[in-house]
């Protein structure tokens, strides 16, 4: 399919500056078990095209399913309509942008271990199900687990060529109890499928599903007999599972160069953020450092390549708290005259890319866990998001977690029910106290991100430490 994609578009004569096709094709197999029960397995296959043309200063696109040599032709000439259209009204000329003409190939690293059978999937799941069985208080309980695998072809008119193929792997779990007219659910990861990887068998064992069934359970069970999270100003300690959460809205949405520039107005929102803020804005404490790497290819969002064809590379967004570049790719880059990241990216084949998160990380510091639990006078650490709100320009935020601790004269005292926390983005990263060291960091990522008109649901991959936070605004579920 591959070879005959390339040779049907090499076939074509687009007449026009630039034309760009890339081919996705994505086959993804979805296993779960509910309460004991084999739930039907899914299998998917999704294959197109999208066609793009920059001509006399307009940009336009078509996405077409019919791979045909008359398929294509039609595209071309639908994409080339819409440029000529648009070139009218655009506020912008984009004959003036020079997109890059890439070669090569990006695999996802290759499993150590043999692709389990559908019945050894299965089984897998259903020995967890059934370990979730401890008590009659467990009321809910389901397992999990999606296979995907994408190729990914991106040709131009003029001799770039690029092959990528990614192999996903995305399991989960979750456990919910029920008694005295309250109810506690915990989870492997977060209950937004958190520990998805890029790679193969291996990340099944990596995300702790095997043998998780039980250990979630007596953790649902856990939480309806400890009491509520306290109220008030203290120390918040935030562990991965919501490091990835608080990244991802107060971090990543916010530096997305296309939202900045207000084309996600509309729908998605806006940002505190603006263009003369890059290069001298403090966005964090001096600790923070935050990079976007889509060269770590074990995160669920690595590429060699974004679908504008910049190849991927680690750039530092924030560092020493600065704020230094944005979530932009090539094209947002040059309508605002600073430079960016490769991040270009649509969710399929018949979406065109847009600014997205990838590998989005917060950098290691130097503190054990252990220390900074020692530092805290007052406070609590939490884990695993449960909830979120966040205001549109992506500033006012909001968070619950599953699971916290109380912490007091630097020991941990219990676990607490209904943590939850406020700030505001524009301060809350100025008040990073310690970073967790690199025992302390864990790789997680959600299938999940939505953002653009039409609507494009993508996935994002955020490793991050522990960090701990002063004067933080936490509250319970009685505040």
């Amino acid at each position: 399919m591959i070879e005959e994609v390339k040779q049907r578009f090499r076939q074509l004569s687009p007449g026009v500056e630039f034309c760009s096709l890339r081919w996705v094709e994505e086959r993804s197999e979805s296993f779960a078990v509910r309460q004991d029960i084999e739930q039907p397995t899914m299998l998917t296959l999704d294959s197109g095209v999208m066609i793009t043309v920059i001509h006399r200063g307009g940009y336009g696109y078509a996405a077409t399913s019919d791979i045909s040599q008359a398929g294509l032709a039609k595209a071309l000439e639908q994409a080339k309509a819409w440029a000529e259209a648009s070139r009218q009204h655009s506020v912008f000329d984009y004959s003036t942008i020079e997109l890059p003409r890439p070669v090569g190939q990006y695999q996802s690293p290759p499993s150590a271990l043999a692709r389990w059978s559908r019945r050894e999937l299965l089984d897998l799941l259903m020995a967890e199900s059934r370990a979730c069985r401890i008590n009659d208080k467990i009321v809910d309980w389901h397992a999990y687990l999606e296979l995907k695998q994408t190729h990914q072809l991106y040709l131009t008119h003029d001799g770039a060529e690029v092959l990528q193929s990614f192999d996903f792997v995305i399991p989960g779990l979750v456990v919910t109890a029920f008694g005295d007219g309250d109810s506690q659910s915990r989870s492997l990861g977060g209950q937004y499928n958190g520990y998805c990887r890029q790679g193969g068998m291996e990340v099944i064992q990596q995300s702790g599903l095997i043998g998780s069934g039980r250990r979630v359970a007596e953790e649902a069970l856990e939480l309806l007999t400890a009491p509520n999270c306290p109220t008030g100003t203290m120390d918040l300690l935030l562990k991965p599972e919501q490091m990835m959460l608080q990244i991802h809205e107060s971090i990543g949405h916010p530096l997305e160069l296309d939202r900045i520039l207000g084309d996600e107005r509309n729908y998605a929102g806006t940002s505190f953020v603006t263009q003369d803020m890059f290069g001298q804005y403090q966005y964090g404490s001096s600790l923070l450092n935050v990079s976007y790497d889509p060269t770590l290819q074990n995160e669920f969002a690595a590429y060699g390549w974004d679908d504008e064809g910049t190849p991927g590379d680690k750039v530092l967004l924030i560092e020493n708290g600065l704020l230094k570049r944005p979530l932009g790719g090539t094209i947002s880059q040059a309508r605002a005259g600073i430079p960016g990241v490769a991040n270009s990216r649509a969710c399929s084949w018949n979406r065109a890319p847009i600014d997205r998160m990838a590998n989005l990380n917060v950098e290691p510091g130097d503190q054990t866990l252990d220390a900074m639990i020692s530092s805290i006078e007052y406070g609590v650490m939490m884990d695993t998001n449960v909830s979120w709100s966040i205001d549109d320009s992506r500033n006012k935020f909001q968070f619950g977690c599953e699971k916290g601790w109380l912490i007091k004269d630097g020991q941990i005292q219990h676990v607490v029910k209904n943590p939850n926390y406020r700030g505001i983005s524009a301060t809350f990263w100025r008040s990073l106290k310690a970073v967790g060291d690199k025992n302390t960091v864990d790789i997680m990522g959600t299938p999940f991100c939505g953002k653009g008109e039409p609507s494009q649901v993508i996935r994002v991959g955020h490793a991050s430490p522990a960090c701990l936070f002063g004067a933080v605004e936490v509250f319970g579920g009685e505040a």
